[in-house]
C-alpha cells in the first residue's frame, strides 16, 4: 500500500481523524476514507492515496479550462488523480472522478454504486491507480511540451493538495503558470497557502441555491461563496463557470442572484462561463439545455454590470466565446470552440479605443 502523510488534518479520540482539507471536515474512522475517496486514516493518521499518482495527462488549449482572459492562445498542462470533494450527478469525468467511492472497480455504466467513506480495505487495488510521478517531473514534462502553464483539473484539484502544492511550487520557480479547475470546495487555510503559486482559477458556481448542492452534488453552497471571495482576495485571477441546467439551476430569478454576487461580491470584470448542460452519468435523461436559455442568462448577467459574459459548448451560437470591448464595443479576441482564432489585444489593451481588457495578459516574474 502508497501512503504518503496528508496535509489538513487534526487528531481525534479512538483513532479518529478530523480532516480539515475542504468544507466537509470528515471525521474517518481508522481504515476508512473521506468522502473523496483518496484520503485515509490508518492507525490514526491521516495519509492521501494520490500525492504522486496522476490518472490523466494531456496538453490543453487554456481557453479549455475556460479561461478566456489569461494567456490566451497559450497550452496547459493538464493533470489530475482520481478522487472529488463532490458527487455531482451530472459529472462528465465520473469514471476517475468517483471512482474510488464506486462499490465496484468496474460498475455497470447503467447504475454505479457509491459509498460515503469507504473501507480501504474492500478496495485495496485502488490505491495503486494511476502512473507514478514526481512533482519535478510534471514540470518537466510540461517544459518540454511547450505549456505556458501547469493546470490542476478534470477532477477535483483540492482532493490532491499535496501533488499540487508541490507541483505548483516548482512550476512557479520554472517560470511556468498554475491553474486550478475547481468547484471551489476548499478550506481557507489550505487556500491561502497554494494562493501565491496559483496564477488563475476556473470556479465552478453550479447553482445559487444550497438545495441543489446538497441534492445534486453533495455539497453546501455558502462554504463555495466564501472561497470565491477568498480566491479573488488572495489576487488569484478567476473566472467563474455555471453550467446551465434544464429544470434545476435556469431560473431567472437565481440567475440573476448570481450574477448580482458576481457584480457586487466580486467585481464587473469578473468573467462569467454560462455552458450548455448535455445529459451525463445519472443524469442522462435531461435535456440539453436549449440555446434560448443561453442567450437569456447571457441577457441577465449584462443586464447586472457584467462586463465579460460567455456562451460555451454551443458552437451554433456565432460570437458566444468572443471578447468584445466594454469600452467602444470592438470585438478583440475571437475564438471558436476551445480555440483561439485572433488576439487582437495590445498589453491587453483595445487597439481600437485604448481601455483595457482586464485578466492576466502575461505571467508576472
Amino acid at each position: 500500500m502508497n501512503l504518503q502523510a496528508a496535509l489538513y488534518y487534526e487528531s481525534l479520540p479512538n483513532g479518529r481523524v478530523l480532516c480539515t482539507l475542504c468544507p466537509h471536515d470528515c471525521k474517518i474512522a481508522p481504515g476508512h476514507r473521506g468522502a473523496c475517496g483518496v484520503r485515509v486514516n490508518h492507525d490514526g493518521r491521516l495519509y492521501t492515496l494520490v500525492a504522486d499518482r496522476v490518472v490523466a495527462c494531456d496538453v490543453d488549449p487554456v481557453e479549455k479550462k475556460p479561461l478566456f482572459h489569461f494567456l490566451p492562445g497559450s497550452r496547459a498542462y493538464s493533470i489530475a488523480t482520481v478522487g472529488c470533494n463532490l458527487r455531482c450527478l451530472f459529472c462528465q469525468n465520473w469514471l476517475i472522478s468517483q471512482w474510488p467511492k464506486l462499490r465496484h472497480p468496474e460498475p455497470p455504466s447503467d447504475h454505479p454504486g457509491e459509498v460515503v467513506c469507504p473501507d480501504l480495505a474492500a478496495q485495496p487495488d485502488e490505491t495503486a491507480l494511476g502512473t507514478r510521478v514526481m512533482p519535478s517531473e510534471l514540470v518537466a514534462e510540461a517544459a518540454r511540451s511547450g505549456a505556458a502553464s501547469i493546470a490542476y483539473t478534470y477532477t477535483e484539484p483540492t482532493i490532491f493538495f499535496e501533488l499540487a502544492l508541490a507541483t505548483a511550487r516548482a512550476a512557479s520557480e520554472a517560470g511556468l503558470g498554475n491553474i486550478f479547475v475547481t468547484n471551489g470546495f476548499i478550506a481557507p487555510a489550505p487556500l491561502r497557502e497554494i494562493a501565491p503559486y496559483l496564477n488563475a482559477a476556473n470556479i465552478d458556481l453550479k447553482s445559487f441555491r444550497d438545495g441543489f448542492y446538497k441534492r445534486v452534488c453533495g455539497a453546501r453552497l455558502q462554504p463555495i461563496l466564501e472561497a470565491i471571495r477568498l480566491y479573488k482576495q488572495l489576487g488569484v485571477w478567476i473566472e467563474l463557470t455555471t453550467l446551465i441546467i434544464p429544470g434545476l439551476n435556469d431560473d431567472e430569478m437565481e440567475l440573476r442572484e448570481m450574477a448580482a454576487f458576481i457584480r457586487t461580491d466580486l467585481g464587473e470584470s469578473v468573467p462569467w462561463h454560462l455552458s450548455r448542460f448535455y445529459p451525463a452519468y445519472k443524469m442522462a435523461d435531461v435535456e440539453e439545455t436549449p440555446l434560448a436559455t443561453l442567450r437569456r442568462a447571457r441577457e441577465i448577467g449584462r443586464e447586472a454590470g457584467l462586463r465579460y459574459v460567455y456562451v460555451g459548448n454551443a458552437p451554433e451560437e456565432e460570437g458566444g466565446e468572443d471578447t468584445v470591448c466594454p469600452f467602444c464595443g470592438d470585438r478583440v479576441i475571437r475564438r471558436r470552440g476551445v480555440g483561439l482564432v485572433q488576439n487582437r489585444l495590445s498589453a491587453g489593451r483595445c487597439p481600437n479605443c485604448a481601455g483595457f481588457i482586464e485578466g492576466r495578459w502575461a505571467i508576472a516574474v
